[in-house]
């Protein structure tokens, strides 16, 4: 079946994306504004894309056209935020945040979450999330009216003691991190508990089967 995407409307663009792009990390993004009032929010349209420099990527858009939502105007206006990682333990908060709040709600506090402060940029990280980036805006790219991409540079990472290996190897223990990943419709999710191994094959080994 072909879908061109030149005749469809948004929103089925937007059904056939989400139902077929599976599974979405979460960005469990945390902002201030310039009067220090916190905003959370989460978004799966994340990923990071590069490690040199460290950079993460996620979508954001208005609740409609001309009306930005919080967190992309704290972003414009205090170049800022952190992104937290969402595990099985912090679903169910994690889907109240992303109830559409007014601004003067604390997303958090409705949520029961708590926070600790960050170490290179002002918003602060929810202590409950396993795995929180520090990220400085790397630049935003307006997509339309009320759409943009955030590209933000991670300048430092939390990772839950327990769930460290080895510090000055940089080894996690990413099954102990027992992260989720958002798939479609309006509530399915998927674990990362049911995982298996594929090594990558080295150009050498190939040769030696053919």
């Amino acid at each position: 079946m072909l879908f061109d995407f030149e005749t469809l409307s948004t929103q089925e663009r937007y059904k056939l994306l989400v139902s077929t792009v599976v599974p979405r990390p979460i960005a469990w993004v945390v902002t201030q504004d310039l009067g220090g009032r916190l905003n959370a929010a989460p978004y799966s349209f994340f990923n990071v894309f590069s490690a040199d420099p460290p950079v993460v990527v996620f979508g954001i858009g208005g609740r409609k056209p001309g009306d930005t939502k919080d967190t992309g105007q704290n972003i414009r206006e205090t170049g800022q935020f952190t992104v937290c990682l969402v595990n099985q333990e912090t679903a169910k908060p994690m889907n109240i945040t992303a109830i559409d709040f007014p601004p003067e709600v604390d997303e958090l506090a409705e949520a029961g979450l708590t926070t600790l402060p960050s170490t290179r940029v002002k918003p602060p990280r929810i202590a409950e999330s396993p795995v929180a980036l520090e990220c400085e805006r790397f630049m935003i790219i307006e997509l339309n009216t009320d759409r943009a991409l955030v590209l933000g540079r991670v300048v430092a990472m939390h990772v839950r003691d327990d769930c460290v290996l080895d510090a000055a190897r940089c080894y996690i223990d990413t099954p102990k991190l027992d992260l989720i990943g958002r798939l479609h419709g309006g509530g399915w999710y998927s674990r990362t508990s049911d995982s298996f191994e594929l090594p990558r094959i080295p150009l050498e080994a190939w040769k030696t089967t053919t």
